[in-house]
């Protein structure tokens, strides 16, 4: 087959969407099918199956921030959109913004099947204006985004039942959908790696993810510095992202041991998460933690955030996996205790 996926936003995998969006190209074309990806990424120009448009210019403060997330935002490019999807046999829109939207329009016009995948949350874009918990302004994202692009798909495809409920008990007349976890790479697997040298006496807490207020790395740093083993704790942050310096400079004003900050390929990941005691995921806000599911894939115990607007709270296995939600009182002692 060939199938075109539309993604207004690609970049490097440094983010859930990004990594699951990479998978996906990985895995059909190692199925035989033709790939055709149109995207603003313009590392990809030139590239055999790659269909190119600019990105929008939204002055330097927006640009620089959306840098920082590892992003930049597609324009729509009608000639290009109709030689990329005009005879392929099906399309596939990644996101409901403004390249998704007229993908979504001319596999109308040409009739072609059309899917989805839902990647973004409401507070994903509304914690962006400092309005996470604002439910009425996330209640009316959710049906613009409906009204964009889901409402017209053959099949939506959801990470996980929760973010499911969610989107469906928003809108009306919700579209057929599929329940698929975005999985992880095969790379993710239980292995002996020795600490380094200068950290084993630490027992090490591991978290992953983009710097950004929804992932709540104050929340961790308020925990370890709560802790009574705090001077043995050393925390290690991977990601990047727009607040990565806020949260340095919190981590360093409070902790002894100050927290080790870097972002790290896939192989250096796993090698983390082998050598580390134990994995927290503090974030309140997530359709589905690929990170999380990382740790648990390399055997690592993690303790996570029980947040009501988070799937992840429902990798855990005990109470013992969760804590209160966005509680800094440190569980993990009791973890602790009992190594």
């Amino acid at each position: 087959m060939i199938i075109t996926i539309v993604c207004d936003v690609l970049g490097s995998e440094n983010n859930g969407t990004t990594i699951a969006e990479q998978n996906l190209i990985r895995a059909l074309k190692e199925r035989g099918h033709t790939v055709r990806v149109v995207c603003g990424d313009e590392d990809k120009r030139g590239e055999d199956g790659y269909f190119v448009v600019k990105n929008f210019n939204l002055g330097k403060k927006l640009n620089g921030y959306l840098e920082k997330n590892g992003v930049k935002i597609a324009k729509n490019d009608k000639k290009l959109l109709e030689s990329a999807i005009k005879d392929a046999d099906a399309v596939h829109v990644t996101l409901p913004f403004f390249l998704g939207t007229y993908a979504r329009k001319m596999a109308i016009k040409y009739k072609k099947p059309l899917t989805a995948s839902f990647h973004c949350q409401a507070e994903n874009i509304t914690s962006h204006l400092g309005l996470k918990n604002f439910q009425p302004l996330n209640k009316m994202v959710y049906k613009i985004l409906n009204k964009n692009l889901y409402k017209y798909c053959d099949v939506v495809h959801y990470p996980t039942q929760f973010i499911c409920e969610v989107f469906e008990r928003e809108v009306k007349n919700a579209p057929p959908h599929k329940i698929i976890s975005n999985g992880v790479k095969k790379i993710f697997t239980k292995k002996v790696v020795e600490k380094p040298a200068e950290l084993k006496d630490k027992f090490i807490i591991l978290f992953s993810g983009r710097f950004s207020k929804e992932k709540c790395h104050n929340l961790l740093i308020d925990a370890v510095n709560n802790s009574k083993y705090k001077n043995d704790i050393q925390l290690i942050f991977c990601g990047k992202g727009p607040i990565e310096s806020k949260v340095k400079e919190y981590g360093e004003s409070l902790l002894e041991n100050k927290p080790i900050i870097k972002f790290v390929s896939a192989s250096e990941l796993c090698d983390i998460i082998n050598y580390s005691d134990l994995y927290v995921h503090p974030a309140d806000i997530e359709i589905e933690a690929i990170s999380c599911l990382e740790a648990i894939s390399c055997g690592l115990v993690p303790v996570i955030n029980n947040s009501p607007k988070s799937a992840t709270k429902f990798f855990a296995l005990t109470d013992m996996n969760l804590f209160d939600f966005n509680n800094s009182n440190p569980i993990f002692d009791e973890i602790r205790d009992a190594v």
